[in-house]
């Protein structure tokens, strides 16, 4: 193996990074290789910090913390939105931080997916993550349709990715919406967002993405792409814990556009407490608010995005891609990708075709991702072959990258994982 894949050479890089003193701003797990998060991401110690001055604004402000807190309470939304529009390239009043992921993708469907004559289906894909299908179906169900019709799934060619092309031949007089992920969850692959909203806009179809594996992982240009609209997490990459607030985007031209599902926070502020029956949204994404921003999630949503606003999205992407083609060739240098050892890489190789984390594909994925679990590293397993490894920019480090591909070499020399196969689903 090359000098260029030593560890000498690892702890090199990681000298050289410029980036290397975001990993102090983190909290990491003692003894831990971290490469979940992709999952959830380790909490900031920003976050914190926004955090405990959160529960002691309550504790001594009360009510009028509403308005008084810094920042204030009553706006906290449009603030995060702020902060994450530069993330995603859009303007400050196109980005909201309210709602889950789930619960904004009803609301924006319900808002965007509108049936006309002939144009009454959905395209998505085969490989979704099963939250975006579920609530698809339901849409579809509420505007009277059949789901078994109306919903495009668009297979994949080779189990792991999907062509662009086939998206595109989709997208027929009968779509009324295309709501596709930015990154598929399982393979890592990113699609080109640019190239689809362009296609769904020359067909007359609206165009929206579920982002949760690209926010913070991943700059986007949505308002450039004309980008209908999007939707993402803040658990991941962005590192605001588990359950945290969701986020949304709506383009400019749509707004206007009374939401799908109205609610009292997306109300116009100016005259919110005036408490009247008739609806006047607020201007911007905001008007697609549906409940009060939960406070503490918030606040440690605040404190991540100040790490983000200085490390700054490109030199994060940048290093990102460094980390995830390092793993690669290292896993090819090392020789896990012959037959003796088994594994595969299920994630393109191409940089513009590749989100922050690589899906590493093995028969005894489940035995295997139990075994780095034991060594001290902790990845993610998705049924049924899939094990999901992310080195994060923030805070993860090239000895890290090292240490994981060593250790999936060490499993199978010693035959680590063969204890631990019982009750494994293992791939013929």
């Amino acid at each position: 193996m090359s000098d260029a894949f030593s560890l000498e050479c690892a702890r090199a890089r990681d000298a050289a990074d410029p980036l290397a003193h975001c990993r102090d701003r983190f909290f990491l797990l003692p003894n831990t290789t971290y490469m979940d998060g992709n999952s959830l991401g380790l909490m900031a110690k920003d976050s914190e910090a926004r955090i405990l001055t959160a529960l002691d604004q309550w504790k001594t402000m009360g009510i009028d913390g509403w308005m008084s807190a810094e920042p204030s309470w009553f706006t906290l939304g449009e603030q995060l939105g702020e902060l994450m529009a530069p993330l995603v390239g859009a303007d400050a009043d196109e980005v909201v931080a309210t709602g889950t992921t789930t619960v904004n993708q009803h609301n924006l469907v319900s808002t965007f997916f509108q049936p006309d004559g002939n144009r009454r289906q959905i395209v998505a894909t085969a490989l979704d993550f099963p939250s975006d299908i579920y609530a698809l179906q339901s849409q579809i169900l509420l505007k009277g349709g059949d789901p078994e019709r109306d919903l495009i799934r668009v297979p994949s060619r080779d189990g792991r990715t999907i062509d662009e092309a086939d998206l595109i031949e989709a997208m027929t007089g009968d779509v009324a919406l295309a709501l596709l992920p930015s990154v598929l969850y399982r393979s890592g692959q990113l699609l080109d967002i640019e190239r689809l909203a362009r296609a769904a806009r020359e067909r007359g179809v609206i165009a929206g993405f579920d982002c949760a594996h690209s926010a913070g992982a991943v700059p986007h240009r949505f308002d450039d792409w004309d980008v209908d609209f999007a939707f993402w997490c803040s658990y991941k990459y962005l590192n605001a814990g588990p359950g945290s607030v969701g986020a949304l985007y709506v383009n400019r031209k749509h707004f206007g556009t009374r939401p799908g599902l109205s609610g009292w926070w997306g109300y116009l502020k100016e005259k919110q407490f005036d408490m009247v029956h008739e609806w006047e949204s607020a201007p911007g994404a905001g008007g697609w608010q549906i409940s009060t921003t939960p406070l503490f999630y918030g606040a440690s949503l605040l404190g991540s995005l100040g790490i983000f606003a200085e490390a700054g999205i490109d030199a994060l992407r940048n290093k990102s891609l460094q980390l995830t083609s390092y793993l690669i060739d290292l896993i090819e240098a090392t020789g896990l990708l012959e037959p003796g050892y088994g594994y595969f890489i299920g994630t393109p190789s191409e940089d513009d075709r590749r989100g922050g984390h690589v899906a590493v594909e093995h028969a005894y994925a489940p035995a295997i991702a139990r075994a780095l679990k034991r060594l001290g590293i902790v990845p993610d397993f998705r049924a049924p072959n899939v094990i999901r490894i992310a080195p994060v920019p923030l805070y993860t480090g090239y000895e890290d990258v090292w240490k994981t591909v060593q250790a999936l070499k060490t499993i199978i020399d010693t035959g680590a994982h063969a204890e631990l196969e019982q009750g494994c689903t293992l791939v013929a």
